[in-house]
């Protein structure tokens, strides 16, 4: 049997039956992150002293109170480099947090361990999220196990390209514009963005603080439930989380597609996809109607404005987060420098990388004295049209269907001189954050090169259970995930 290519729930049932113990789980896959780093560059740190000693306080747990084991216990997990771990460097991919090594735990890192999941590797990804390719990390390019050629996606490219490989069983990942979704889509699993304030920020570095938002990332759907039923719920050190009750999400994944309603936008919203996507996507709809699932056709008229939009909100709001690096506190500081305000430049000079720079000029642009009304605040109005747009569609059904991406995995470099090209991968999900909404990506198949394909269903807010259910009907009658097995690294 390859453990690697299994999933959180078969690595458990492994350990309650004790065919294996959490220290020798461990530690294979703590040798396979070593051993398929140099390939892929997914991980950024591998923490194998911290991770064996919690595996055998999971050993100890198991031994003694075998009835009473928590959801992940003793399940090795390794996570996006966002999230601050404590004692365990965390980076967030940039040179000015190289060598950080923060003082406490994430909210999300916290309730992984309190679940008894096993923390055993921080994940590359692009510089503070920004990015749709993985290429723009500090640590370097993230490579696609599908083709090593190709991006895994941005910005969680190293938690894909690692569950796709089977380096990690899952991985929480986070998603401002699709960052989730993007690479979970680009390397053939499944990746969730859940609602705005269902899962802690607490902990988790800021990129643009009204759109981040953690989420599983993982090779089945009951994954995607243990694991966000694990992080989601309130927090009171991060105050737009809501009160609002976590269901038991494993509960409600019977796949039971009778009270489906699908919604999907008229072909003209998709005038330029790339056709073996299209193509795709369309088997996705046919799938559900010959399940006599009803297909609505929906108007979303202001999405068209999405793009525009959010490089505007999430660039101000970057700009605002960022100013905090300023080499005082900690991070790096520049060594030579003549006075404070030349510490500043040369600290932050060296330390963001061009994408991350851009991004900020951008935002210090828009929210600028006699900029803000124009920029801003229109983008924030346009916002509200967006959202309205979902919530009128959600009034007809109960769940929107959308590709993920205009395309499939593109080649490495093959962007990077073109930020507007780069941009526009994410026109399919970024409406997603602006509205808050919940949005899970699956695989619907593979181009003709034999990359995956992948497409998102779109709930209300906190409706969550509802969408696993969708997934896992898919799931279940698609076969969707055996696109896996295709992966040998």
């Amino acid at each position: 049997m390859d453990i690697s290519k299994l999933g959180i729930f078969e690595i458990k049932s492994l350990l309650m039956k004790r065919e294996i113990s959490c220290v020798e789980l461990t530690k294979m896959y703590l040798e396979r992150a070593h051993r398929s780093n140099p390939l892929l560059n997914a991980f950024i740190t591998i923490a194998d002293e911290s991770a064996l000693f919690d595996a055998r306080k999971s050993d100890e747990n198991i031994q003694k109170n075998p009835d009473g084991i928590r959801p992940l216990e003793g399940v090795p997990i390794a996570i996006k480099d966002i999230f601050v771990t404590q004692n365990l460097r965390t980076t967030c991919g940039s040179g000015i947090l190289e060598n950080f090594i923060p003082p406490y735990d994430a909210t999300v890192v916290k309730r992984l361990k309190d679940a008894g999941a096993v923390i055993f590797g921080k994940l590359n990804m692009d510089e503070f999220a920004m990015g749709s390719s993985n290429e723009n990390s500090h640590f370097g390019a993230v490579k696609n196990p599908f083709s090593l050629d190709r991006t895994p996606g941005g910005s969680s490219g190293g938690s894909a390209a690692a569950v796709a490989s089977g380096l990690t069983p899952a991985s929480i990942g986070t998603d401002t514009g699709g960052s989730v979704r993007q690479p979970a889509a680009f390397c053939g699993i499944i990746g969730m963005k859940p609602s705005y304030g269902r899962v802690s920020r607490y902990g988790m570095i800021a990129f643009a603080s009204s759109l981040d938002q953690a989420g599983p990332m993982c090779r089945s759907v009951r994954d995607c439930a243990i694991l966000l039923e694990s992080i989601a719920g309130n927090d009171p050190k991060d105050s737009t989380t809501m009160t609002t009750p976590v269901p038991h999400y494993t509960e409600w994944i019977s796949g039971d597609p009778s009270e489906i309603r699908l919604g999907v936008l008229s072909p003209r919203h998709y005038e330029g996809i790339n056709p073996e996507v299209m193509s795709a996507y369309s088997k996705v709809v046919e799938l559900f109607a010959r399940h006599n699932v009803p297909i609505i056709e929906i108007e979303l008229p202001h999405i068209k404005y999405a793009v525009a939009v959010y490089y505007i909100i999430a660039t101000s709001e970057a700009s605002s987060n960022l100013a905090r690096y300023d080499g005082v506190r900690y991070g790096l500081r520049s060594r030579e420098f003549k006075n404070l305000r030349d510490m500043y430049r040369k600290t932050r000079m060296a330390g963001f990388g061009d994408e991350v720079k851009r991004r900020i000029l951008l935002g210090t642009f828009a929210l600028s004295s006699g900029y803000y009304d124009a920029f801003f605040k229109k983008a924030s109005q346009v916002r509200r049209l967006i959202t309205n747009d979902f919530y009128k569609a959600f009034s007809k059904v109960t769940t929107i269907l959308m590709p993920v991406t205009p395309d499939v995995a593109f080649k490495l470099g093959e962007r990077m001189s073109d930020p507007l090209s780069m941009y526009l991968s994410d026109i399919f999900t970024i409406p997603v954050n602006l509205a808050g909404l919940p949005s899970l990506s699956i695989p619907a198949g593979t181009n003709s090169e034999g990359l995956p394909i992948g497409v998102q269903f779109i709930g209300k807010p906190f409706d969550e259970h509802f969408l696993l259910n969708v997934a896992a009907f898919y799931e279940r009658e698609s076969n969707c995930m055996e696109i896996l097995s295709r992966v040998n690294i």
